[in-house]
């Protein structure tokens, strides 16, 4: 992409404890519960009965895996997330129960990434990530068995994974920017071709036992998980090596079983966007992916200009019955040196807005919550700079309209520069802290 290759208390203390944390905390949001491990917290046996036992298992789409907030409640089949009897005691299991009101149902969900109640964390039991675990509050302690990603909970949420990239330089530990941020989902690049339709990182490095499984490995035993971005500006791409829809599909495919993956982002770009061919392909590929992973998130990333993408690839996804959570551009490069990026990203954001709206018949709020940003931070490779109060322009704008995603290129570029920008994408060109742009995004709370 943009390398070339050149992410409780009882009573009136729950109303407290909820306005202390972010706005986000009571919100509405429905989708997978994930923690330590990449497990999903489940439902077992998919049962609805009071005091069914609320588990780690692995994802796979289910009902008994679809949690809804709903104000301070966290609910799945019909049923109320609960802490057995009301018991604050460290230990007390969690379980599924009718919802009635009271304290035991009532959760904050933190931009730490912790859910609480009772004035306890909810804990992965023993820090196992065998499928069975039973969950239980414990005291909060900041460990990566108490952290979760729930839908909308802050900076825990898929939609900010800033992207990290293993091909050049010195990538940083991922659990540092963790550490600092708060940020819990990294955008992994790049999945390419390496022969005839056949996934690897790069083009060049293997999807198990290299080092992009350990970046995974580490990331998820920090509570957190990736995302991969497939395509790129840069080498052959699925998207140009598959010949057909089904092919792509099941080279996608062979990426998500590999990593258990809960989300995608299709990078496509230059003369691979500007193929009608290949954009079909990858809008039928997309809609088999769909079809065969119930739930699945994808993202679908491309250029724009100053006004807005074109409405090509939208228009084919709609005319053709996909759906993508999120259509993002990359507003950068338009070229504008010395212009405010802030203000042309949201500029850009408003044509993708519209294109998108025209396209499915979406209202403004839908189509903006069928939108997204990627932007790039720091001095762009069209020698745009893009600043830490753009980022801050970028975060209101997002939060405002409720944007499917907020991400950029990338954590590796997240770091002044020792001597001066020499355009070696290790660090951004402009004076900051380290991960400084990350943490502004890391805000975002859906």
């Amino acid at each position: 992409m943009f390398k070339r290759i050149t992410t409780l208390l009882a009573g009136v203390l729950v109303a407290l404890a909820l306005t202390a944390l972010p706005a986000a905390a009571a919100a509405t949001g429905s989708g997978q519960i994930t923690g330590y491990g990449g497990k999903c917290v489940d439902v077992a046996g998919a049962n609805s009965a009071d005091g069914t036992k609320v588990q780690m298992y692995d994802c796979n789409g289910t009902a008994a895996q679809l949690w809804t907030r709903s104000g301070s409640t966290v609910q799945t089949l019909g049923k109320c997330l609960d802490v057995a009897a009301a018991n604050s005691a460290n230990g007390t299991r969690v379980q599924l129960y009718t919802c009635n009101g009271s304290v035991a149902q009532q959760w904050t969900l933190g931009a730490d990434g912790t859910m609480r109640s009772l004035g306890k964390c909810l804990d992965d039991t023993g820090w196992n990530t065998a499928n069975g675990t039973g969950l239980q509050i414990w005291d909060c302690t900041g460990s990566a068995n108490q952290k979760w990603n729930a839908p909308g909970t802050g900076s825990g949420i898929m939609a900010v994974a800033p992207y990290y990239y293993n091909g050049w330089g010195s990538p940083p530990d991922p659990r540092t920017v963790m550490s600092a941020t708060g940020v819990r989902w990294f955008t992994m690049a790049f999945i390419l071709s390496s022969g005839y339709c056949t996934p690897q990182w790069d083009g060049t490095r293997p999807l198990t036992g290299g080092v992009d499984q350990n970046t995974v490995n580490i990331v998820r035993g920090a509570g957190g998980d990736i995302l991969p971005s497939f395509g790129g500006a840069s080498g052959t791409n699925l998207e140009s090596s598959c010949s057909n829809a089904s092919d792509l599909a099941r080279a996608y495919q062979q990426v998500i079983s590999t990593y258990n993956l809960k989300a995608i982002d299709i990078d496509i770009e230059g003369s691979t966007y500007s193929n009608a061919t290949i954009q079909q392909r990858v809008v039928d590929a997309l809609k088999i992916v769909k079809s065969n992973n119930p739930g699945f998130i994808v993202y679908v990333t491309f250029p724009s200009s100053q006004t807005g993408p074109d409405a090509s690839m939208i228009s084919k996804g709609a005319a053709s019955g996909l759906t993508v959570d999120s259509w993002t551009i990359m507003p950068f490069d338009f070229p504008a040196p010395g212009q405010n990026m802030g203000n042309l990203t949201i500029q850009a954001t408003e044509g993708l807005k519209n294109t998108v709206k025209n396209a499915y018949g979406y209202t403004d709020d839908q189509a903006y919550r069928h939108s997204g940003i990627s932007s790039m931070n720091g001095i762009t490779d069209a020698k745009e700079t893009v600043a830490l109060s753009d980022f801050q322009t970028i975060l209101s704008y997002a939060g405002q309209h409720h944007l499917a995603r907020l991400t950029f290129w990338s954590v590796n570029r997240d770091r002044p520069c020792p001597t001066g920008y020499t355009a070696n994408d290790t660090c951004s060109g402009v004076a900051q802290q380290p991960w400084a742009f990350t943490q502004i995004f890391a805000d975002y709370t859906g």
